[in-house]
């Protein structure tokens, strides 16, 4: 891949992981709500689900979601169902503080937080449509092997780069003191986010 087309396709990566959205919004949550380390395990797990269809894309599987209205309505369905439970968990927060804050943390299983990352990846065709959109200039037939790992690797680590650099931000100092201060209404402000982007997709 020629240097200029890796800095288009690095400039067009920041441009979408940076874009504020769901995925913004559930990093902040388990930042939030747990640790920052279960904050950068829901980046990491993202990126991974977001290379998943950078993979996709390569193969040229991505062309079956173009293909398939009825597939891209069931996984934004899906999705659409998975973000009004994570919104109605925040609506239905309640403040942790003290002791009850460190069993609350304590608690909460990392592996749900990789779990939350990916299904918010892969429960997203637009996603996949992105990459069709965006990055269909970028893939070429006969790609070569290693032209086609820079090109996933890329999409990916800037990707998991990024949530992982917002977790590590949010989860020191005053902005760390502030949200925790305001952590029941900043959960729940990212509840009604969360529940109306669900809205949207189901009236879309």
């Amino acid at each position: 891949m020629p240097l200029t087309d890796w800095f288009s396709l690095l400039a067009i990566c920041l441009m979408g992981a940076m874009f504020p959205g769901a995925s913004l919004a559930l990093v902040l949550r388990n930042t939030l709500n747990h640790s920052r380390l279960h904050g950068m395990v829901t980046g990491v797990s993202h990126a991974l689900g977001i290379g998943l269809y950078a993979l996709l894309s390569v193969l040229g599987l991505v062309l079956l979601l173009q293909q398939s209205p009825l597939l891209v309505k069931a996984i934004s369905y899906a999705g659409a169902v998975y973000l009004l439970w994570l919104g109605y968990q925040g609506l239905m927060a309640k403040a942790h503080t003290g002791q009850h804050a460190a069993i609350h943390t304590h608690q909460a299983k990392l592996l749900d937080a990789a779990r939350d990352g990916l299904l918010m990846a892969l429960l997203n065709p637009k996603v996949g449509l992105f990459f069709l959109a965006l990055f269909s200039q970028f893939v070429q037939e006969g790609m070569s092997l290693t032209a086609k790992t820079v090109f996933v690797s890329t999409i990916a680590i800037v990707d998991g780069a990024w949530y992982v650099l917002v977790a590590t931000v949010l989860s020191q100092g005053k902005w760390l003191e502030w949200l925790r201060q305001h952590q029941l209404w900043v959960e729940r402000i990212l509840g009604v986010i969360l529940i109306l982007l669900a809205l949207r997709i189901f009236l879309a």
